[in-house]
């Protein structure tokens, strides 16, 4: 399997985590597709119509898109894996978790291409803004769940969650994201003390 992705992107981050915690990364070969929304790069465009990352190419079917199906089928080639339950509110629980980390990353990227490809004059403020309250309101809602929304197990959901966080030190290292929420910073440090989050590290 070839992975296009771009090691600063946190939905690719976000897929390798996983494969790394179901043993599947020494399967995976990644092929960048580093470009920008405005020049995506050839890899990228030709295994997604959307253009945009990531996209798993398999040799037994078409390329998979985006992040949350890439997980989903991975979690599929482990019998026995613990990231996705198979079934109930414990899977829908971990999908909406993971839609709550993958929104967090939405509404940062999007903010983050806001500043660095529009000039400094045709910025929107208010727009930039709107999408980092939607990043607080995410940090928040997972502060206010606090051991019920995080729990003590690792799924896919957390994967996201971990990768989010990642992102915004990465990319928005002047925000304090851990002022005010104790119980999200430490439960942070339990992520990147994984193997999986220390050889996934954006770059």
């Amino acid at each position: 399997m070839k992975l296009v992705w771009s090691a600063a992107s946190p939905f690719a981050r976000k897929v390798m985590v996983v494969a790394h915690e179901l043993g599947l990364a020494d399967r995976i070969e990644t092929v960048s597709g580093t470009g920008t929304p405005v020049a995506p790069a050839e890899a990228t465009r030709r295994h997604n119509p959307l253009a945009k990352l990531p996209s798993l190419v398999r040799e037994d079917g078409p390329p998979l898109y985006d992040s949350a199906v890439i997980c989903q089928y991975l979690t599929s080639l482990a019998p026995g894996q613990t990231l996705l339950p198979e079934a109930g509110e414990a899977r829908w629980s971990v999908l909406t978790l993971e839609a709550l980390g993958d929104g967090i990353c939405d509404s940062a990227v999007v903010t983050r291409y806001e500043i660095a490809l529009r000039e400094e004059g045709m910025r929107s403020q208010a727009w930039m803004d709107s999408q980092m309250a939607k990043v607080d309101g995410g940090l928040d809602a997972l502060e206010a769940g606090g051991s019920g929304t995080l729990g003590e197990a690792f799924t896919l959901g957390h994967a996201a969650v971990g990768c989010a966080l990642g992102y915004l030190d990465f990319r928005f290292a002047e925000k304090d994201w851990r002022a005010g929420r104790p119980a999200l910073s430490a439960w942070y440090d339990t992520f990147v003390a994984r193997p999986s989050a220390s050889a996934t590290a954006p770059a």
